[in-house]
Formats: C-alpha cells, sequence, structure tokens
C-alpha cells in the first residue's frame, strides 16, 4: 500500500466513524506507527482536508461528511465571512491554562489549535477547537483525568501558540492586550 492510498484509506475510515478514532487504533488497522499516522494527518490537512486532532482521537468536522476540501481565506474572503484569525506567542503554568484560554473565549475569540516548537521533533500542532467556557471545562476535564498532559510542556519554558479567530481585528487586538495585561504573551 502506497502513502496515498493508505492517506486516502485513513480518510475514509475517520469519514465513516461515528466516534472519534485515535491515532494508535488506525496504526494498528493500517500497520503503521503512530509516527506516521501524525505525518498522514498532517498531509491531509495541508491537502485542505479537515482533520481534527480531539483529545479522543482524530474527526473531521464538516457539515456533510465528506471530502470536501477547506478553502484557504485570504484577509479579502476572511472580511466577507466576517472572521479573522492571528497567531498568539504565550506562556504560563498549567494553573493558568483555564484563565489564558477564559481569557480569549470571553473577549470574543475561538481557539482553533495549539503549537509547540519542539527542540528534538520540529514543529507539533493540535486542533483545540474552544469557542466557549464549556469548552474550556471540558478540555481542562479531559487534561485533570490524567489522559495526556498539556502539550506546552513538552518544550522548555512551555512556550506555545495558539492560532485565534475572531469576527474583527478589532476583537484580535483587545484579545492581545487582555493577553498582554496578565503576562501571557511573549
Amino acid at each position: 500500500m502506497t502513502g496515498e492510498e493508505r492517506r486516502n484509506g485513513l480518510l475514509n475510515t475517520i469519514l465513516e466513524a461515528d466516534a472519534p478514532i485515535s491515532g494508535a487504533a488506525l496504526a494498528r488497522k493500517y500497520q503503521v506507527s503512530r509516527q506516521v499516522i501524525v505525518q498522514d494527518m498532517a498531509l491531509l490537512r495541508a491537502a485542505h482536508h479537515e482533520v481534527y486532532a480531539t483529545p479522543k482521537g482524530y474527526v473531521i468536522l464538516q457539515s456533510r461528511k465528506d471530502d470536501e476540501k477547506k478553502e484557504t481565506s485570504s484577509i479579502q474572503e476572511q472580511k466577507q465571512q466576517g472572521s479573522f484569525s492571528r497567531e498568539y506567542r504565550v506562556a504560563h503554568t498549567d494553573e493558568q491554562i483555564e484563565d489564558e484560554l477564559n481569557t480569549i473565549v470571553d473577549m470574543g475569540g475561538k481557539v482553533l489549535d495549539v503549537t509547540i516548537k519542539h527542540e528534538v521533533y520540529g514543529t507539533i500542532r493540535a486542533d483545540l477547537p474552544i469557542h466557549c467556557r464549556r469548552h474550556v471545562q471540558e478540555f481542562l476535564e479531559e487534561i485533570r483525568s490524567g489522559k495526556s498532559k498539556p502539550l506546552k510542556n513538552l518544550t522548555s519554558g512551555a512556550i506555545h501558540y495558539h492560532n485565534v479567530e475572531a469576527d474583527s481585528e478589532e476583537t484580535l487586538d483587545l484579545i492581545e492586550q487582555q493577553l498582554k495585561k496578565k503576562g501571557y504573551m511573549v
């Protein structure tokens, strides 16, 4: 099986699933390592497939579960759609995660992902679709359950990045001001 055939199979497996599928389960099914699955997911995302990594596994969030490609948005398209995004470089303690995420959503932002720059593995990104305080609580419950640790803890200094979406540049400016005021911006 070629890599392209495997990625097409992965996409179909996730599309047909009724629940998130873990990387380990996909690795067993396709008889490859979990790292190969992670790389395949990055390639699928680069090909504009809406594959998201959640704490429970991979999912595809689309209104119709098909293999439509996600359109890339230019600034002009973002204005038409009423959404803007910005990446914030932040650092904080584990105890401050809740406050950081609540600050973003309370100001009208949607946390799209978390990215770290690992000294050995390079850039590691995980989708983190957090749009409200309820999502913050659900995320924290997953972390506190002991299933995993925050991705930021894999780097020295706990520096990480969040892509945040909002309805305007002004909202993104307000979020940035609040994150700076609280000392989270690096």
